[in-house]
């Protein structure tokens, strides 16, 4: 019985020892009578001190006969938030709760136990959980905005300018009139220019081809474009992949991929980039790989070439996002993607 005592006293001790909240053992005038390591790494004070009031005490309306103590005026609070001043004069983010351990028989006094749990890691992991949901949030707007801007000058504008030209056409075959006929032939000209310009716009503001075939149609589409404004520019494309992706995934790898063949054509002065979209049985994979300058990481401002918002975009699909870039040896970007499909997301 005794060595069963012995052994109960040792796993507590080092309970108290090893555990991360702060233990504190404090009378009722706040006096600390006993703190284990946590409490005092986390706090700074020593035994003797006394535990100052924490912000919500200091401020709280009490009455002439209550305590000024939260906690030692309750007895026994189960959790409680608030900040507490440490040595040095910092407040910290605290969960606090109080039990009542000890009332002396003959002089009343009481001791208390006092747990603190530091709140600076879940608080910072609470911002940055709230930042991702801004970013996700704020790139859903975008392309929901460039979605409607681009069925608008689809079917709006685009529509408008094709009646237009009609009647022009039809005007033509009404005017006998040689030099009015040149300049209507011009007009239509200059309208035929402003249809393609709507269309390519549209496209980049979004291409319906990503909402009705997918992104390998979607994709290839793409850097069809870019190999005809620009022929110098050798793009492979290869893939393994002919299914469908989750709407989200979809868009943001389509925009990664317009995002890096931007930032090789306008800095790169590579000859030739390879793209490769590629299924594993867990993920997907995107790499895009040029024989361009490269670049230092170190050289690159807060804007980069657009590399943040990149890494942002697979950031919101849980993917990874890696660049490698050697000054002379070109630049690879890898995108791992593990859930790509709506069921595998909703899982």
């Amino acid at each position: 019985m005794l060595r069963k005592m012995q052994l109960t006293n040792e796993y507590l001790e080092q309970i108290f020892r090893n555990i991360q909240d702060g233990i504190i053992i404090m009378d009722d005038s706040r006096k600390i009578l006993m703190l284990n390591p946590s409490a005092k790494r986390l706090t700074g004070w020593e035994l003797d001190d006394y535990v100052p009031f924490c912000s919500f005490c200091e401020n709280r309306k009490k009455d002439h006969e209550e305590n000024r103590c939260y906690l030692i005026e309750n007895n026994e609070v189960p959790y409680f938030l608030s900040k507490m001043p440490t040595y040095h004069g910092k407040k910290i983010d605290v969960e606090m709760s109080t039990a009542l351990m000890y009332t002396d028989a003959q002089s009343k006094k009481k001791e208390y136990l006092l747990v603190l749990r530091d709140q600076t890691i879940q608080l910072k992991e609470e911002e940055a959980r709230f930042a991702k949901l801004m970013i996700q949030k704020m790139i859903e707007a975008k392309e929901s905005e460039h979605k409607r801007l681009a069925q608008e000058l689809h079917d709006g504008v685009g529509q408008s300018l094709y009646s237009i030209s009609v009647a022009l056409q039809a005007i033509e075959t009404y005017v006998n009139n040689p030099k009015l006929n040149t300049y209507i032939e011009e007009v239509r000209s200059e309208l035929s220019k402003v249809m393609n310009d709507i269309k390519v716009y549209s496209h980049q503001l979004r291409p319906h081809s990503i909402d009705q075939l997918g992104i390998v149609p979607t994709l290839k589409t793409l850097i069809e474009s870019v190999r005809k404004v620009h022929p110098e520019l050798t793009i492979h494309f290869d893939t393994n992949f002919t299914e469908r992706c989750a709407a989200a995934v979809e868009i943001n790898l389509y925009r990664v991929v317009q995002e890096a063949l931007h930032n090789i054509i306008k800095y790169a002065q590579a000859e030739n980039v390879h793209i490769l979209l590629r299924k594993f049985k867990d993920q997907l994979s995107l790499q895009v790989k040029d024989d361009g300058i490269g670049f230092a990481k170190s050289a690159i401002k807060n804007e980069g070439l657009g590399l943040k918002h990149m890494e942002e975009r697979i950031d919101q699909l849980e993917g990874s996002f890696s660049i490698h870039s050697v000054p002379g040896k070109g630049t690879t970007i890898e995108i791992q993607i593990p859930k790509w499909k709506e069921e595998l997301i909703d899982d």
